[in-house]
């Protein structure tokens, strides 16, 4: 797997899995929204310490930058 995620994006990614985390253990967000929000987050929190994104590799995508030599 190649590095498709950049240092940005993989913070706002763990951010975006804290707020979800945050909804769901105060209760504001239960049941069936409840589970999908805990599945992304998962996701999110998963891409962001592998560096890797599969639907940025599906579409060519990279947020990572390119070192110049």
């Amino acid at each position: 797997m190649k590095r498709n995620m950049g240092s940005a994006d993989r913070l706002i990614r763990v951010g975006i899995a804290a707020i979800f985390a945050i909804l769901i253990l105060t209760g504001v967000v239960s049941s069936t929204l409840g589970i999908a929000l805990m599945v992304v987050a998962a996701i999110f929190v998963l891409t962001s310490l592998v560096n890797f994104c599969p639907i940025y590799a599906i579409f060519g995508m990279s947020t990572c930058q390119v070192k110049e030599k």
